[in-house]
């Protein structure tokens, strides 16, 4: 560990995958394909909302912010994972890493709320059809999605100050691919039941109020999709697999407590939560729509 005294950190490393170094090379791949896929995915998806008149509805606008804050969390950990892939020196500033961990907690709680919002933005289009234009307008739609960077804010505040407060004495390598608060905290050996306590009633918290949103949102939906006739309605419950994948995850990382052995486990969570499901979203909420189908292939049709 580098450091100027018993107490200033000025760089860790990080571990990565340990025990797979030898697949490194086709680890790298595999993680360049996916995360090269949830930049063009994004991107594209974004344009193709942003150019399309018929795309500029409520549900859009919150797929575009959920695109949006997707790749920023996941643009904060993998490009450097990937570095690390093919380099020797896996160090990390200490500057670095506390930046890491503000952006990637900021952006994954933020996503965490858009997810409920695009919940209740459903149940209201579903189940409240004559309203959903009263209901919905664009002032309603700008301060979910504002209030949901405004708790990712105070979440990624609150974990990143006080786990760099900590003095850090027991080596410098984080156990991990990024800068995550519980292999963060493995390294300090200032007293941690704070920070712990904070975590799982932050984290709890989070994750409690956004799912019980989703969970009495899409009950109502489904009972109301379960009286139609149509396939296109039942459809519309395929996204519950990434938020199924997003949301175990994420109590997997970070409400249980951390041994050894869950090491691996959390490395294998943090890659579903973090890296697949970026890529997974574009796909899940918006190519099997039929206004996207359409939208593109006008642009194919204007350019092909």
């Amino acid at each position: 560990m580098t450091q100027r005294n018993s107490t200033e950190v000025t760089e860790f490393f990080l571990l990565g995958f340990g025990a797979r170094h030898k697949f490194r090379y086709v680890l790298f791949t595999v993680f360049l394909v996916i995360y090269g896929t949830s930049v063009v995915g994004t991107v594209g998806m974004i344009l193709l909302i942003k150019t399309d008149s018929r795309l500029q509805t409520p549900m859009y606008f919150f797929l575009q912010q959920l695109a949006f804050v997707g790749i920023c969390y996941t643009s904060a950990v993998t490009p450097k994972m990937l570095q690390n892939f093919i380099v020797e020196n896996r160090s990390i500033s200490f500057k670095g890493c506390v930046m890491q961990l503000l952006v990637y907690a900021t952006f994954a709680t933020n996503d965490s709320y858009l997810l409920a919002a695009m919940a209740v933005d459903c149940y209201v289009a579903i189940c409240n059809p004559l309203r959903y234009p009263i209901v919905m307008v664009q002032r309603v739609c700008i301060q979910l999605v504002a209030g949901s960077y405004v708790m990712g804010s105070i979440n990624a505040s609150v974990h990143t100050g006080f786990t760099f407060s900590l003095v850090f004495c027991k080596g410098s390598t984080i156990s991990h691919f990024f800068c995550d608060v519980p292999p963060v905290l493995a390294l300090s050996c200032s007293k941690i039941d704070n920070n712990i306590m904070l975590l799982v009633v932050f984290v709890g918290f989070n994750l409690i109020f956004a799912v019980l949103v989703i969970i009495f949102s899409w009950e109502n939906i489904i009972a109301a999709i379960l009286k139609m006739s149509s396939t296109a309605g039942r459809k519309k419950a395929f996204h519950l697999t990434a938020v199924t994948i997003f949301y175990g995850a994420l109590s997997y990382m970070y409400l249980q407590s951390h041994s050894n052995n869950s090491q691996e486990n959390m490395k294998v969570a943090s890659v579903f939560y973090g890296i697949v499901i970026p890529m997974l979203n574009p796909l899940i909420y918006s190519l099997r729509n039929k206004e996207v189908k359409e939208a593109l292939k006008v642009i194919r049709k204007k350019f092909f």
